[in-house]
């Protein structure tokens, strides 16, 4: 039986036979022009010898699968053939035979899988979605087809089917998977730790005497600019008279004022490498005046590029990568630039109307997603950033111009503060909402003042909440706010804006809020690196910290971040200093983020292999439970954790890929592949969470991937990193959504909140 095929993402359409698929048409674009060709077309393209070599292997190893692809007459007799011979395989293994079906999925059964059964269930999933179709949005809504079966039958029986080196690669340890010739080693903890101690921190000594020589530099050359006249600002000037020295001394004070790095911040590739003592080679230059050219925005605050590594030093060669890939922008991404798709569906929305996951929205100003959490997006300066990460989730918004370093034009308008009280009213007239996150852009570039104004805002709307539930019936009450959240990158970009004046509004805040029953006050920053926790990141943390207020971190899991201990060794060093891993973020968005794509299966198996030493012994959950409520004492806590378990960091952290529209999630099947060896995932939502009612209707989620695992080694190689570390990768084609620790979870509701849900449109 050939299954019926799906066209698009999410949608279906009646069954279509193979041949009937061919006579689709096959889009593919370039900037050049465009070239269209059917699916008969393709399937004569001739495959290359690197191609023919993989195949060779692939027979001579599965004599089986040869003889069923040779002796079948069409493509249909072999998509049979090889169904049959697996599924005899995987009666012998009942619980994978129900995984398989999709009779049994919980957690029991899922860690009950032999490595063999991953190989098994994957070749299933590609016979049964034989044919599919999914919008490929990395190629411009290319319409990508799997059928890796029919691939093979093509290229043993004409030597055609166009199907790339990546594709029979990973075919290749597909079979040898599901033969028994490869099987899955989990690394041993040393191993792991060995790993860990290819990245230092900012704490190293000799890092932090690397960085005081790149701040000097830079301070030195900004003298020279402050000079010459080609830097003018009030604040940040000389007196007449001074000495070079006394120049110096003052602009080393200036250091130490956030303000100073924000009015200096370096907008032009010639100025970073001028600042980067002409450090990046012509390739960069070129790629980062081509991007300049196409518009997209440079922001480098001195202090963080002074983080980056000028002088490699032997101890750490290649520690600095993912923060470069954060400053320096890929080839990819230039060329996409202008024709990037929003993969925030918030990205699009129209005020008043529903977004993807069926709420109302009022403005701009509200991203949402979940009934009981909404985003804020103040419309102040905290609608910018305090530097452009490469792989910003938000491109599609700098493409279009909504976003942008021009701090003085977000400063708040005379309209904020009523469209404010909009916002508020939204939220206090939802039932389910109890968690609110205030972000951007970043919370904290939000001056003092605007920062209060928000947080005063949020109490009187939850104190007005909590009034109004007076007057309502049991189970009629409505949700009162118990989470409190800000979103901020400058702990990392720009430590100096912590300061005492920012630390007293937030502990003020949490006092009075704390008495109108919100209980959870959190600060999520982003540390991407190890080498980005410095002694000025750790000194302001320790101060948030000290405010009652708990820090936690998400990673964006990039190509240079899931190189193998980079992941771990971040926790280890985040935890020393009293910061809870929350979230592992797959890179987001399609082919303008590919160069720092790393494969979904990475992420699982960094989650299976690496993050799996720091599991937190059931026992101690409820114990972990309760740092949120003493956060001031959270570096002794997680220490002690650690020495109780004996661990080398918390694995507080959920590795997710945040779906298009409606949440997170890491419960995936790969189900397919294309020729060009881009793995196809379809995705459950996240079990373990509330969420819109809109995905009772909305089904799975399908993802094409924007490279392959070939392409992806073949990176790490260029890093340096030895590709047989990373054996047994192509093994992971499942994933499983890991449940939330208790130190996440809300606080237990003393109210019987209404089922009624409130802001929230589902189309029939």
């Amino acid at each position: 039986m050939i299954p019926s095929v799906r066209r698009k993402m999410n949608s279906y359409t009646p069954y279509l036979s193979c041949r009937q698929i061919q006579a689709n048409v096959f889009n593919h674009s370039d900037k050049k022009g465009d070239i269209v060709l059917t699916l008969e077309e393709l399937d004569k393209i001739a495959i290359n010898v690197r191609s023919h070599k993989i195949l060779k292997q692939i027979l001579n190893e599965n004599p089986i699968l040869e003889e069923i692809i040779r002796n079948a007459k069409n493509e249909t007799e072999a998509l049979e053939g090889v169904r049959q011979w697996v599924l005899n395989s995987l009666y012998t293994s009942p619980a994978a035979l129900k995984y398989y079906r999709r009779e049994k999925t919980d957690h029991q059964t899922f860690t009950s899988l032999k490595w063999s059964d991953f190989a098994a269930i994957r070749i299933l999933d590609y016979i049964d979605n034989a044919g599919i179709e999914i919008e490929d949005l990395n190629l411009k809504g290319e319409i990508a087809i799997s059928n890796p079966i029919m691939l093979l039958w093509h290229a043993v029986n004409r030597g055609t089917g166009g199907a790339k080196p990546a594709f029979f690669e990973d075919m290749l340890f597909l079979f040898r998977q599901f033969s028994g010739k490869s099987t899955r080693k989990f690394p041993s903890r040393e191993q792991v730790e060995e790993w860990m101690e290819n990245f230092p921190s900012g704490l190293d000594p000799r890092i932090i005497t690397l960085r005081m020589e790149n701040r000097d530099r830079i301070l030195n050359l900004i003298i020279d600019q402050i000079d010459a006249g080609e830097k003018k600002d009030p604040k940040f000037k000389f007196e007449p008279g001074l000495t070079r020295e006394e120049k110096f001394s003052r602009v080393l004070e200036w250091w130490q004022d956030r303000l100073f790095h924000l009015r200096f911040a370096f907008r032009s590739p010639e100025l970073v490498n001028k600042m980067l003592g002409h450090s990046l080679d012509p390739d960069t230059m070129k790629i980062l005046n081509d991007a300049q050219t196409a518009g997209i925005p440079f922001f480098v605050n001195p202090y963080y590029l002074s983080l980056l590594y000028v002088r490699v030093p032997y101890f750490g060669i290649g520690g600095d990568l993912a923060i470069r890939d954060y400053v320096l922008y890929s080839r990819k991404l230039v060329e996409e630039f202008g024709e990037i798709t929003a993969w925030e569906r918030e990205d699009k929305i129209r005020p008043g109307e529903p977004n993807a996951a069926g709420w109302m929205i009022p403005d701009h100003n509200i991203h949402r997603r979940y009934p009981e959490v909404a985003i804020v997006i103040p419309d102040t300066v905290g609608r910018a950033c305090g530097g452009l990460c490469s792989s910003c989730q938000r491109m599609y918004g700098f493409q279009s111009g909504e976003l942008n370093f021009n701090l003085d034009l977000l400063k708040p308008k005379k309209s904020w503060k009523e469209k404010l009280n909009e916002l508020m009213n939204y939220f206090e007239n939802d039932s389910q909402l109890r968690d609110i996150l205030i972000t951007g852009g970043d919370a904290l570039m939000s001056s003092d003042t605007s920062l209060k104004t928000i947080l005063d805002a949020i109490y009187n709307m939850a104190l007005s909440k909590k009034n109004a539930n007076k007057k309502r019936k049991a189970h009629q009450k409505y949700a009162e706010i118990v989470r409190i959240r800000l979103g901020t990158k400058l702990p990392v970009y720009l430590p100096q804006r912590i300061t005492p004046d920012l630390v007293s509004i937030l502990a003020a805040f949490k006092k009075k809020a704390s008495e109108i029953g919100v209980r959870q006050f959190v600060i999520q920053t982003h540390f991407e690196s190890p080498l980005e926790v410095t002694p000025e990141a750790r000194s302001g943390l320790q101060t948030l910290l000290s405010a009652g207020w708990t820090v936690t971190n998400q990673l964006v899991f990039t190509a240079a971040a899931s190189r193998r201990g980079h992941a771990a060794r971040l926790r280890q060093v985040l935890n020393e200093i009293g910061v809870l891993s929350y979230y592992n973020f797959t890179v987001k968005g399609y082919m303008e983020n590919s160069y720092n794509f790393a494969t979904n299966a990475r992420m699982v198996q960094e989650m299976m292999e690496e993050k799996s030493c720091g599991l937190i012994p059931e026992e101690l959950h409820e114990t972990i439970a309760q740092f949120p409520m003493e956060a001031e004492n959270m570096v002794e806590n997680i220490a002690n954790i650690q020495e109780r378990a004996g661990l080398p960091f918390l694995a507080t952290d959920r590795s997710v890929l945040n779906l298009p529209g409606v949440g997170k999630s890491m419960t995936f099947r790969v189900i397919g592949i294309t020729r060009y060896g881009r793995r196809i995932l379809e995705f459950e939502h996240d079990a373990t969470r509330v969420h819109s009612p809109i995905i009772e209707k909305m089904g799975k989620v399908m993802i094409v991937e924007s490279k392959s695992i070939r392409e992806y080694l073949s990176q790490l190689q260029e890093m340096g990193e030895p590709i047989e570390d990373y054996n047994g990768l192509y093994g992971y084609s499942l994933g499983e959504t890991e449940d939330r620790l208790p130190v996440f979870d809300y606080p237990d509701s003393k109210i019987s909140i209404s089922r009624e849900i409130t802001n929230l449109q589902i189309p029939v």
